[in-house]
């Protein structure tokens, strides 16, 4: 595919490209196009090869295409997104550790309020249960 043209397209376009201009004019406009996409590559290239001398060393490998917002994009902070996404795993990972942990100390502290509670009960059975005097509202 050229310039996003399918093959159909492009037979298509010559089709009608013989029918305004005639087969004897063809190839005079045929080359007029050619020497202006000779041209423009040239102009294109010389822009690259611009933009990198200006921009420094850590842009030698720009391309055309990477002044698409999304690849520059893509291309020069792929590190960086790389490393957030490994900090997002960690982070998940110590999240589900420490929720694995809590529930592990909620477990022993369910335990030792049993363990506690049963030893009251033991104790409260040694101890001789006492009655309390009766209270009366007059003596005072």
């Amino acid at each position: 595919m050229l310039f996003g043209i399918d093959p159909v397209e492009m037979v298509l376009i010559i089709v009608i490209a013989v029918v305004l201009f005639g087969p004897e004019k063809m190839p005079e406009y045929s080359r007029k196009a050619a020497r202006l996409f000779v041209y423009l590559r040239g102009i294109a290239n010389n822009t690259q090869k611009s933009l990198r001398d200006q921009l420094g060393p850590e842009y030698a490998d720009l391309e055309l295409a990477d002044l698409n917002p999304r690849t520059f994009i893509k291309k020069h902070l792929s590190q960086e997104v790389a490393a957030i996404e490994e900090a997002k795993r960690e982070i998940e990972e110590m999240k589900r550790q420490l929720e694995d942990a809590a529930k592990a100390a909620e477990h022993e502290v369910d335990d030792a309020k049993q363990a506690a509670e049963a030893a009251l009960d033991a104790k409260a059975e040694k101890v001789p249960h006492l009655v309390a005097a009766p209270f009366d509202d007059e003596a005072t």
